[in-house]
């Protein structure tokens, strides 16, 4: 598909401008944008650019590879979102469980789970409603039907999504107040060694002064208050650590920001995590190599309990890490001095 050659978007899209450091120069374009921006994935803005969406210095950007030039200015346009109603696709789901009220699944790395610029279809979403077909439509509305609450693209694991109206709403309820029975817990492997090894991180969360698709620490009253509690499951020496963590809040990004604040941003993080932390050096060249190429943000949502909107009953799912997470455990596992278990 040839770039677009007019200079003025239309009037619902959105154009973001950054113009490139010195630091930047010879960096693939498509990575050097998601960086900059902070809110999109590096994939979405590879097929951004490649659907003709970017320029540099005002002429047609369509490479995602091109190396950055420094001092240049690149446009990415955002397309506004599709307004026709997600459609069925045929996209294979990891069923827990699922009765007449709801479903849980085991949410792939890499799944969007709603249609959005960039992503207008093969998403959560659509798998959604060709496996549950006349049931979901419509339910919490038609650009996330049945979506309670959601995961990042590139953060894999346990989800609920709702198949009534009634199951819908007692959930969106019981996630938007925290509810003591309502159990999230991430693990997420984290640069540096967390001192002390456990403990809560509170501080509020909003969006970032400086760059708006970005989440931040910020001062109180300007965010809302934000609780993580952590502990360490495993320490690699100083380089890393397995980090259990369980939200008492549900802010955007909040494992990702507070763990970032904290001096320990996740491994493969593209938005928190850009410079390579000083931890780094304690691993050998191979195994730096691998953790600093991690393609996505080490981050897996372990374990989801909550009452059964309908029956009350207590339910939990569990779901074991992804393999390339387990992989990349592994191999620190056989580095790791002993006696670094926590």
């Amino acid at each position: 598909m040839s770039a677009r050659t007019d200079t003025t978007p239309p009037p619902s899209a959105e154009t973001i401008a950054v113009t490139a450091p010195a630091a930047a120069a010879g960096e693939r374009a498509d990575r050097f944008l998601a960086g900059a921006i902070g809110s999109l994935s590096r994939s979405r803005v590879k097929a951004l650019i490649e659907a003709g969406h970017a320029r540099r210095d005002g002429a047609p950007l369509t490479d995602p590879a091109q190396p950055v030039r420094a001092g240049a200015r690149y446009e990415l346009r955002l397309p506004p979102p599709a307004p026709a109603t997600p459609v069925a696709q045929p996209i294979p789901l990891a069923v827990l469980y699922e009765d007449a009220d709801l479903i849980v699944l085991d949410k792939p790395a890499g799944l969007v789970v709603h249609p959005a610029p960039g992503n207008p279809d093969g998403t959560l979403v659509n798998a959604l409603l060709a496996h549950a077909g006349a049931e979901l439509p419509g339910i919490g509305g038609e650009q996330r039907p049945g979506i309670v609450h959601r995961l990042d693209k590139d953060t894999s694991g346990v989800m609920v999504v709702a198949k009534t109206e009634r199951a819908h709403r007692a959930l969106a309820h019981a996630f938007a107040e925290r509810r003591e029975e309502l159990e999230r817990t991430y693990l997420a492997l984290a640069w540096g060694l967390p001192a002390p090894p456990a403990g809560a991180i509170e501080a509020p969360i909003g969006r970032h002064p400086a760059d708006r698709k970005r989440m931040a620490v910020v001062p109180a009253g300007r965010g809302k208050p934000a609780l993580t509690r952590y502990a360490t499951e495993r320490a690699f020496g100083t380089a890393c650590a397995l980090l259990r963590c369980r939200l008492a809040t549900g802010r955007t990004h909040q494992i990702r920001v507070h763990l970032a604040h904290m001096g320990h941003p996740v491994v493969g993080d593209p938005v928190y995590g850009r410079r390579i932390p000083a931890a780094a050096r304690a691993l050998p060249p191979p195994l730096r190599a691998a953790l600093l190429g991690f393609p996505r943000q080490a981050l897996h949502a372990a374990t989801l309990g909550f009452r059964h909107p309908v029956t009350g009953a207590a339910l939990r799912f569990e779901s074991p890490l992804p393999a390339d997470m387990a992989g990349l455990l592994a191999r620190l596992g056989g580095w790791a001095p002993a006696g670094n278990e926590e």
